[in-house]
């Protein structure tokens, strides 16, 4: 049976981790010249009594001391509305349409996965799937220090999110450069898998580069971004979030999926690499959103016939196989069937290579493109264009009571035609209703998710920033009125007053 990547669900927690010493190369140096002495003197025997073996334990104990203090364990609290089945005596009957098969009671749901503080002041990277649909987050720290956690903002398309606790003056780590890790390279992982507490794990860099097809799962991912570091440290369920790092100590990547047939390790584990991640972070503390480089084309990988097709030496590179009128593709001069080979300078060996190579532009910046075009190499320069940001969500913190659309007792997220057929709405624009907290005001007055928002208070909804405006003027106990379309597009009116 061929083994499924399967994204790590944050139903289970765990942090992967690895750091050592600066001093942690210099043991593992030292130890591989004191090997190399041996094995000249007798080839192919090693005695234990060699410094090779202490020297490597103390430079992965050297990087779990320093790394252990930053992981954290996020615990997320969430509701699922439950589906309302058929019973199986009229399953396939005539009589199946008389029973609604509409959401049930929202079932509350408990979860949990991992992070790492990466600044003093309280901020933490972690996964998208950890915390999307949360309705509180909370995050406890190596100290069994607990924190409620504000969700900052997430990004479906790479998979990041960044977790705020209102603290000072907290244990960091330190992020590295995922570009020079090769394959052989150490990495340690430090987490909480399968219910268990803090455990570290240790493999090699298996591969880079990969692509999985997994973050395209992802709700609002619009143009999702693979580029997996690929390892073979033990990585579980619950791992999600927590960092992959190098024996200098410092973080490569954020431990994200698995390849398993079972959901369980089975060899594979991938990871975000951290230059990724931290453009996706900074975006999201400064702007609030990801700003996204649009070159406007579709791309494949080049085949052997691709190759001999346009003249080159061996695959590699990225084919552009359509051209969006209008975009910065165009207006660059690209055409169909050429293939990109390099942007600014550095090699494009697949259609990986180019995505994350252009991520690292800011839209309105200027790539120079390395192409192949049957035979003969050209350069052009191509002003990028913009992505829209993948779904802006309504924040919500883990305080029910702060101002803002949690505060009214649900969550709304703007209307994609991914999202709209996942909830079974005739619509492709708008505001749509996706959680709705249990017990709440909201719930017991019958919000519930599909609902499409037209007005609050008066004021008309059209998109995310709407309905955050209009909630900002909803005091404590104040009486709230809302027009919705239902998933059959009736339109209702919704009246409830929010908890004081």
């Amino acid at each position: 049976m061929r083994p499924s990547v399967r994204q790590i669900a944050a139903g289970t927690a765990l942090v992967a981790v690895t750091v050592a010493g600066a001093t942690g190369l210099e043991a593992v140096r030292e130890s591989a010249a004191a090997t190399r002495a041996v094995q000249q003197a007798a080839p192919g025997r090693v005695a234990l009594s060699d410094p090779t073996p202490a020297s490597l334990s103390r430079a992965f104990r050297r990087a779990a001391e320093r790394a252990l203090p930053s992981v954290v364990h996020v615990r997320v609290e969430s509701v699922r509305q439950a589906r309302i089945e058929v019973p199986e005596p009229f399953r396939g009957t005539p009589w199946e349409d008389l029973f609604d098969r509409g959401e049930g009671e929202p079932i509350p749901r408990q979860g949990s996965g991992s992070g790492f503080i990466f600044r003093e002041d309280g901020y933490i990277l972690t996964n998208n799937h950890v915390v999307d649909g949360a309705e509180r987050i909370t995050v406890v720290l190596q100290d069994r220090r607990e924190f409620d956690a504000e969700l900052v903002g997430r990004d479906p398309n790479t998979d990041v999110a960044v977790l705020k606790i209102d603290a000072k003056g907290l244990p960091t780590i330190a992020l590295g450069d995922s570009d020079p890790v090769a394959v052989g390279d150490w990495v340690v992982a430090l987490g909480y898998p399968l219910r268990l507490g803090a455990t570290a794990t240790a493999g090699i860099i298996s591969a880079k580069g990969r692509q999985i097809g997994i973050i395209g799962r992802n709700d609002g991912a619009s143009a999702p971004l693979e580029h997996f570091i690929q390892t073979d440290a033990a990585i579980n369920p619950g791992n999600s979030g927590g960092p992959l790092v190098n024996l200098d100590g410092e973080v490569i990547g954020i431990n994200t999926a698995i390849a398993s047939p079972t959901g369980f390790y089975s060899g594979y584990g991938f990871a975000v690499p951290i230059d990724i991640a931290q453009r996706v972070a900074t975006d999201l503390i400064e702007h609030g959103v990801v700003r996204r480089p649009k070159l406007g084309v579709a791309i494949s990988d080049v085949t052997p016939a691709d190759a001999e097709v346009y003249g080159l030496d061996h695959p590699t590179g990225a084919e552009v196989v359509q051209i969006q009128a209008g975009s910065a593709a165009e207006r660059a001069g690209l055409r169909l069937g050429d293939v990109i080979v390099a942007v600014d300078g550095t090699p494009v060996e697949s259609t990986g290579d180019l995505m994350e190579l252009l991520a690292r532009h800011d839209p309105g910046e200027t790539a120079e493109l390395s192409v192949v075009r049957y035979g003969d190499r050209i350069r052009l320069r191509a002003e990028l264009g913009a992505f829209e940001s993948a779904v802006k969500t309504a924040r919500k913190t883990a305080d029910e009571h702060e101002a803002g659309v949690g505060r009214l007792g649900f969550d709304a997220q703007e209307l994609t035609s991914g999202l709209a057929r996942r909830l079974g709405i005739d619509a492709d624009a708008g505001v749509v209703i996706v959680r709705v907290a249990a017990a709440s005001p909201a719930a017991q007055a019958g919000l519930a998710p599909g609902m499409v928002i037209e007005r609050l208070n008066g004021r008309d909804v059209s998109d995310i920033d709407d309905l955050e405006a209009a909630a900002q003027a909803v005091g404590p106990g104040a009486v709230v009125s809302l027009v919705v379309r239902t998933r059959k597009g009736d339109r209702t009116i919704v009246n409830y007053r929010v908890r004081e």
